[in-house]
């Protein structure tokens, strides 16, 4: 029993963990919500293009020696402007076009990268993800930011909801379409850069991801949604920081581990579109046909209802 006390209080002993908990939860819970959008619109590849395209604006950044993270955002943000202009034109995907920048926003960050000699230990840093080393500043930075996310988020809910549904309805309806494409990839980029000291560049869609695919197995109704992912990213982030101090493993690493082991049990035990249950219920609809054939072979009054054993049923 003590043992499992110690593992619950220990890592709050020390103020990098506080610091830690207090953005991964907020990290996770903001991913959670941005992305439950980002998964009902289809577009999962978007949060890999943006984690990616804010690259090149980081290596700028280091080179002229002003903030990463603005850095970061801005070229985010403008690689998003861009996807979203030229995703107008129908004749190509959207997905095509987030591959177009994303590849190209990427080569230009290695482009800067090479005449920045020496960036390794801080390119380590963005790649991985630093979250045992964050400031007090940070966590207000993040605080601020995730709270300015999820209000805009909230504000607009409805709006993109629609547009992730159907555009051309949307359109017919008199909705900013592409205005709110801009919102919404607004978003993603922010939640992508203030989430990149949690969990790195490289793994920061499982982040964005994750929580939200878990969620949409879980339910059908998107309201139920939006409150499942930001849960489920909170959580696996607490877990996997857990895990991290007591085993001294990457906490990066570990909280998409554990939001990954989530989603394999939401995918073969969720109640109506698990792997496992689906094939539980049409094994168990398997089994009452045959009885109720048994019945009608049997000359026998009525038909087996339900799941009840056998012998429950007269004559059988």
């Amino acid at each position: 029993m003590s043992g499992i006390i110690d593992f619950l209080t220990g890592p709050w002993e020390h103020l990098f963990m506080q610091r830690a908990f207090a953005v991964a939860v907020m990290c996770g819970a903001v991913s959670g919500v941005v992305g439950a959008h980002v998964v009902l619109r289809g577009m999962a590849f978007i949060g890999d293009a943006v984690s990616h395209s804010v690259f090149p604006g980081v290596a700028i950044a280091f080179v002229f020696q002003f903030n990463l993270v603005l850095g970061g955002a801005v070229a985010g943000l403008l690689t998003a402007l861009a996807v979203a202009v030229f995703s107008q034109n129908r004749r190509l995907k959207e997905d095509t076009v987030i591959g177009v920048f994303f590849a190209a926003a990427f080569g230009l960050g290695i482009v800067i990268l090479s005449t920045a000699p020496g960036y390794s230990g801080s390119l380590e840093s963005f790649l991985f993800g630093q979250i045992l080393g964050i400031s007090d500043g940070d966590v207000i930075t993040v605080a601020v930011m995730g709270l300015l996310l999820l209000l805009v988020a909230g504000a607009v809910h409805k709006e993109l909801v629609t547009v992730s549904l159907d555009r051309e309805t949307a359109r017919a309806a008199g909705l900013p379409v592409f205005a709110l494409d801009i919102v919404l990839y607004a978003l993603v980029t922010v939640t992508v850069v203030i989430s990149l000291q949690a969990v790195g560049n490289i793994l920061v869609l499982a982040l964005l991801i994750t929580p939200a695919a878990c969620a949409r197995l879980l339910t059908d109704r998107i309201g139920v949604m939006m409150l499942l992912a930001p849960a489920i990213g909170a959580g696996s982030a607490v877990v996997g920081l857990y895990l991290s101090y007591e085993y001294n493993l990457a906490a990066g690493g570990l909280i998409v581990l554990v939001v990954t082991g989530v989603f394999v049990v939401c995918w073969l035990f969720a109640p109506r579109h698990g792997l496992v249950t689906a094939r539980w219920r049409r094994r168990s609809g398997d089994v009452l046909a045959e009885r109720n054939q048994e019945v009608t072979a049997a000359g026998l009054p009525g038909t087996v209802h339900g799941t009840a054993p056998a012998e429950q049923s007269p004559g059988v």
